[in-house]
């Protein structure tokens, strides 16, 4: 990848991480801001999500049908951006509830159809690590950065900064390249051909069990935590070392250990460091225990994306690949984390903190999942995977 790509590429992840930064803290505040009720707020905010999932797919198909990832991304994201300021607008309760739903359609694919289009330019897949770890970095300091404006400006400057972050992003997409024409070729039979490829079967599975095993940590770590006498503080700190290390996973770790030990040893690890992260977690709330694995989120996310990432860059036709990361985010990632977080409620509330040897457990299953596609890659001449 060409030095001024790289530097496209990072502003573009800087402007799209940043803008979700800018959001997802404080929609919701915003959101009770404008009358709307705990349970309505939790009702909304799963209704987009089941929106994101079903409309990213066909999103990634139409932009690989028609050889226009870079299109149907700046279009995403200027909709998106549009739409995130219009909720400034309006006073409705209803009027904001289908721009929320609106909002989550236009924004279902955006990730995905990034990382495609970094794919898609020379080297891309190899300088990944560089650019997904800007994009994490700048959702941290956005996030704090616009906690501070909410406090003197009020919750809509949330959705103001991200809408200017999005309507950046969009300029950013147009000074790639359009895409070649001449990668329709590889997306004959959409979704029948991509999951004809066992390995990309076997990747979603993979992600799958190790991602959705985070599901109980989002939603109970802090309670489990501050219920042992850690306070809010601590809690914090513990969450944005895990955040700090994927960070640091994406520069410079993530990228050599691929090329160490390969993506699909690299899986292996991921589920590994998984298994051993929910294990500790389920016996524990012990202070420097949590510190410890805490750092393994590095491992359990950031590496496990990267490794997919570089799975699909080798399994996976060119003129495939938007529609396969869709799927991969739809259902290698959000659907699992979806079922896997309406399970943990009642699995937490009834064992409480041994709850977690069950994420535990889900991590160990992707370890055989991950060694199949190790032996896939000895009977790929290449190696590649």
């Amino acid at each position: 990848m060409a030095e001024g790509s790289i530097g496209r590429a990072v502003a573009l992840y800087a402007a799209l991480y940043g803008g979700y930064g800018a959001l997802s803290p404080f929609l919701p505040a915003t959101l009770a801001s404008r009358g709307f009720e705990a349970s309505q707020i939790g009702t909304l905010l799963a209704a987009a999500m089941l929106v994101r999932l079903v409309a990213g797919p066909p999103t990634g198909r139409f932009a690989d049908r028609h050889a226009a990832v870079r299109g149907v991304l700046a279009l995403g994201l200027a909709a998106s951006g549009g739409l995130t300021l219009a909720l400034l607008g309006s006073g409705s309760v209803a009027v904001l509830v289908v721009l929320v739903l609106i909002q989550a359609a236009a924004s279902a694919a955006l990730s995905p159809l990034a990382d495609a289009l970094v794919l898609s330019v020379r080297n891309g897949g190899a300088a990944y690590g560089r650019i997904r770890g800007a994009g994490s970095a700048a959702f941290i300091v956005t996030t704090v950065l616009t906690g501070w404006l909410v406090s003197r400006l009020g919750d809509g400057a949330g959705l103001a900064v991200c809408a200017v972050l999005f309507g950046a992003a969009a300029l950013t997409t147009l000074r790639f390249a359009p895409t070649s024409s001449s990668v329709t070729g590889g997306a004959a039979g959409g979704f029948r051909a991509l999951l004809a490829i066992g390995v990309f079967r076997r990747l979603v599975l993979a992600a799958a069990l190790v991602i959705g095993a985070h599901a109980m940590h989002d939603a109970f770590a802090v309670i489990a935590w501050t219920g042992a006498g850690i306070g809010t503080g601590a809690a914090g700190l513990l969450w944005a070392e895990a955040v700090a290390v994927e960070v640091f996973v994406f520069l410079w770790l993530g990228p050599r250990l691929l090329e160490r030990i390969g993506p699909a040893r690299a899986l292996e690890l991921a589920a590994l460091a998984g298994a051993l992260r929910w294990a500790v977690q389920a016996q524990t709330t012990w202070l420097p225990a949590l510190v410890a694995i805490q750092a393994l989120h590095g491992l359990t996310f950031a590496l496990l994306h990267l490794a997919c990432l570089r799975i699909v860059a080798r399994a996976v036709p060119e003129g495939l690949r938007a529609t396969a990361l869709t799927v991969y985010g739809s259902f290698g990632l959000g659907l699992a984390s979806a079922l896997v977080t309406l399970a943990a409620g009642p699995l937490y509330g009834r064992l409480g903190l041994p709850a977690f040897w069950a994420m535990s457990g889900l991590s160990l299953l992707a370890v055989p999942v991950a060694y199949r596609l190790r032996r896939d890659s000895r009977q790929d001449k290449a190696g590649h995977i």
